[in-house]
Formats: structure tokens, C-alpha cells, sequence
């Protein structure tokens, strides 16, 4: 099909999602994420057939918006699409600096958009070998992500801030343990870890946005860590878990590293 077709039929798909989503909130948040380059990265998804249809929005992030999307053999995926605006660069920068992988974009917000769908399927893949659980990555392209869909054929599975947790004891420490296996054997930090960035899905905690995760050996990696658990810690101590003080998180998680 020829480029100008391609974006056509892209464009009637999309028309499909503005119709089920009826508010103009929504359809702003759409008209913003699907430029035609955007449109042309779905179409190629589609004909290497890796998906068949986008569905409906899922969440909207700092960086990108997520998509329900029918499999070509059934079944649903998650569809990342990362915005392409300087907002979104100015949001990541400080991510980037000091991690090699993004030596010699600096400026290019394009190529570092890009650059960044890469950078968060390879952290998936280091999460999950690690035995953290992320949506497994599928596959990307330019400033897409697809990776499992975390939910029900009803809904997606909610954030961890959303649910009344059955057992908020048990999802700490999982969580913990998270971190300490993404540091000791991923060698990664997620570096924006909270309840908002925490799905909870039949019962246990799914980690999700690790496109900002960094290696244990960035600059500001043992900061950032330091942050996560703060984070972590605060929200269970405010549903009443009797959390470990953050040093000796730290502790456990780092190994003993000071």
C-alpha cells in the first residue's frame, strides 16, 4: 500500500477510536499523540502483524498514552505511544543525562523520543529476566511500545493507588523484593516508583513506565533508588503496613552498598 493510502487508512481507524470516545478532552489527548509519522509506525504494527485493531485508550502518562489493541490471532496488547513534542524531551532530559545509552542525541528530541521506546523495552526485558514483574515487551518501533496487556477483556488491571489492597503486606514486600532484584540482578532503578506506577492484577503487583529506569551505575542512580523507596514507603505507611525504615531498605536492596 502506498504511503498516502497507508496514513488514509490509518486515519479512518482513528476515526473509529474518536467516535467511542466521545468527550473533547478525549479527542485532544488523540489529536495530540497521532501525527503522521505516528500514523505510519501503527501501520507498519499492523501489516508486520504484530496487531490487527486499536481499540480504546487505556491511560494517559507523563511521556505517552497507552491503547488496548486486538491481536491479529485474538487476544489483546498494550500499545505505548510515546507523544513526539518538546514538552515530553524536556520531561525525560534529566533521565537522560549520564546514561551512555543516549550518547550523541543529545538536542535531537525526535531521535530521543525514539531512542526512548527502545530504552523501555530493553528494561522490560531486564526487569522480567530478573523475576520482576513488567507487561512483557513485544516489540517496538520509532515511538512505539507494545507489550502484554495487563487487565480483563473488561478492563485493564487499575493502579495500585485505586484499589482497597486485600493484603498490603504481602504487595510490599513483593514490592521490595522487586527492587532489590532490579537492582542486584537487572542493574536497574526504576527511578519514578510509586503507587501510580504500580498495577495491582489478580492479587500482585505488576511494575509498569520503566522507560526512565537507569542503571545502577548512572550518576544518579543510588538518588533516585533513595526516592523510590521513600515513595514506596510513605504510601504503605498511610494504609497501615509497618514499613522497614528506609535505610535498611536500601541496604537490602543495594546489597550493603553505601
Amino acid at each position: 500500500m502506498a504511503r498516502k493510502d497507508s496514513i488514509a487508512f490509518i486515519e479512518r481507524e482513528l476515526e473509529k477510536i474518536r467516535f467511542k470516545e466521545k468527550g473533547v478532552e478525549d479527542r485532544k489527548v488523540l489529536d495530540q499523540v497521532f501525527d503522521k509519522e505516528t500514523l505510519l509506525a501503527i501501520y507498519k504494527m499492523m501489516t508486520d502483524g504484530i496487531i490487527e485493531t486499536v481499540e480504546c485508550p487505556i491511560s494517559t502518562g507523563k511521556e505517552g498514552n497507552v491503547f488496548l489493541c486486538k491481536k491479529v490471532n485474538g487476544g489483546y496488547v498494550a500499545l505505548k505511544i510515546y507523544r513526539i513534542v518538546t514538552a515530553t524531551f524536556r520531561r525525560i532530559s534529566k533521565y537522560i543525562q549520564g546514561d551512555p545509552r543516549f550518547e550523541g542525541l543529545s538536542g535531537n528530541y525526535r531521535k530521543i523520543i525514539f531512542a526512548w521506546a527502545s530504552k523501555e523495552f530493553r528494561n522490560l526485558q531486564r526487569f522480567s529476566e530478573a523475576g520482576v514483574r513488567v507487561p512483557l515487551p513485544i516489540k517496538f518501533h520509532k515511538n512505539l511500545l507494545v507489550m502484554e496487556y495487563i487487565g480483563t477483556e473488561r478492563a485493564p488491571a487499575p493502579l495500585m493507588k485505586d484499589v482497597a489492597l486485600e493484603d498490603p503486606e504481602k504487595i510490599y514486600n513483593l514490592i521490595v523484593e522487586y527492587m532489590r532484584l532490579a537492582f542486584q540482578k537487572a542493574e536497574l532503578v526504576h527511578g519514578d516508583l510509586s503507587e501510580y506506577n504500580v498495577l495491582i492484577y489478580e492479587g500482585d503487583p505488576v511494575i509498569i513506565d520503566c522507560g526512565q529506569a537507569m542503571v545502577t551505575d548512572h550518576p544518579n542512580a543510588l538518588d533516585y533508588l533513595r526516592r523510590d523507596i521513600t515513595n514506596i514507603n510513605e504510601y504503605f505507611r498511610s494504609v497501615g503496613v509497618k514499613v522497614i525504615n528506609d535505610d535498611e531498605v536500601f541496604r537490602l536492596v543495594t546489597g550493603g552498598k553505601k
